[in-house]
């Protein structure tokens, strides 16, 4: 099947090359989510070990909820849609429900994740600090 002339061009994986070029860019993909996740968690142990504040855990699970949605909704609008690189479900004819599906979850997540980080009882915890 042919791309309409206002897609952009797919790239299924209907041979051994294709699926391996779509499996190395997801794969890259996934291996820059996970440095960043890896530099968020060392910069939360430095600040932690400088005896900085923590956020309360409703603002830290939150902003983890909604990260994990801003992930989602990137990789589910770029790899699934514009490029076409793959989908949620590529064994199925008709995959769009199941990626529509995916950008879904990826916004309620961000949606429930801000609402959590922004309740009032996030912020209301007290500030302490080192004495002196």
């Amino acid at each position: 099947m042919a791309p309409h002339a206002h897609e952009h061009p797919r790239h299924p994986a209907t041979t051994l090359a294709s699926l391996q070029a779509n499996t190395l860019a997801d794969g890259l993909f996934h291996a820059a989510t996970w440095v960043l996740v890896l530099a968020g968690v060392l910069l939360t142990v430095r600040a932690w070990r400088a005896e900085s504040l923590a956020p309360p855990w409703r603002a830290h699970v939150g902003m983890l909820l909604a990260g994990w949605g801003i992930s989602n909704l990137v990789e589910g609008v770029i790899d699934h849609e514009v490029l076409g690189i793959h989908h949620v479900r590529d064994d199925l004819g008709a995959p769009l429900g199941w990626d529509i599906a995916f950008l879904v979850l990826g916004a309620l997540l961000v949606a429930g994740g801000l609402a959590l980080a922004r309740s009032r009882r996030a912020r209301a915890r007290p500030q302490r600090g080192r004495p002196g």
